[in-house]
């Protein structure tokens, strides 16, 4: 794929891209760069994986989206949408549920800890357990937070973005409430980009939207969800194009990224979205 050319020029050591286009037939990658089994930090990128292991627990009736988790009137979805009122990285609570986007890692820790309180299952466990073994993640490993101590290869975020395209773990149902807009109209930081009015999240996943600047590409679709994270990754998948891109690097999130992302996500939806002829398929 021409698009992932780009990628051997960015300001890194390492650094490895895959892409991938839901088909009829499947899902298919259109194009790799860079090393399969090399482990990355993913940092704030951990937060798609234990989202996703929080939604499994759902589904299996484990917990409820409506269980109470975090501060007092905040519930799982909340804290899954960054609306519970919880500051980035304290105690604090700086809004009432449902009123404000604050992007907090221990809202993220709160659900780990809510897994685990229902389950009596380590949440590290559980994570290994619900999503990285089903999916085949083998050299995926959660060390510490759950918002950000994922460490995972590009064939294992390869296998997880597969997944987002096309469910096997979660019903259609469930990742499509995932992925559309919790909690309508909160503004909020997006870190790294500024304020947005509304900073539109769903249940774990950023929500694209209409935000400028973005890490993502000016032609992604609004309803293109995904998160980046400060070691220097990004995962991002677009319904409508029928696309995912997994981007890692070993160098931290900064100015480079801010340049690097978009254009690439911009030429990636140029190449590789379904031909209309073939769309309805």
């Amino acid at each position: 794929m021409d698009a992932l050319e780009q990628v051997a020029r960015w300001p890194v050591e390492t650094a490895a891209v895959c892409v991938l286009r839901r088909e009829p037939a499947g899902v298919r990658e259109l194009g790799r760069v860079g090393p399969a089994d090399h482990p990355f930090r993913l940092a704030s990128v951990s937060k798609l994986l234990t989202a996703y292991a929080v939604l499994i627990a759902v589904e299996e009736g484990a917990i409820g989206l409506d269980d109470p988790a975090g501060p007092p009137s905040s519930t799982v979805a909340h804290l899954l949408a960054h609306a519970s009122g919880l500051e980035f990285g304290g105690e604090r609570v700086l809004a009432a549920p449902g009123t404000r986007r604050i992007y907090s890692n221990t809202g993220i820790e709160r659900l780990g800890e809510a897994v685990t309180a229902a389950t009596g299952i380590a949440f590290a466990d559980y994570l290994t357990e619900a999503v990285f073994d089903p999916l085949g993640m083998a050299g995926a490993q959660l060390t510490g937070s759950p918002a950000h101590g994922v460490h995972a290869t590009l064939d294992d975020l390869r296998r997880f973005a597969a997944e987002l395209l096309a469910p096997t773990l979660l019903s259609v149902g469930m990742v499509a409430t995932a992925t559309s807009v919790a909690f309508p109209g909160l503004s909020g930081v997006l870190p790294g980009f500024g304020r947005h009015e509304p900073n539109d999240w769903g249940l774990g996943f950023e929500i694209r939207g209409h935000k400028r600047p973005h890490w993502t590409g000016r032609t992604n679709a609004p309803d293109t969800f995904g998160h980046f994270g400060q070691g220097g990754s990004c995962l991002w998948v677009d319904p409508a194009a029928g696309l995912s891109c997994v981007a890692l690097s070993d160098r931290d999130f900064g100015d480079w990224a801010r340049a690097a992302w978009p254009p690439l996500a911009d030429d990636i939806v140029a190449a590789g979205r379904v031909p209309a002829a073939d769309s309805a398929l």
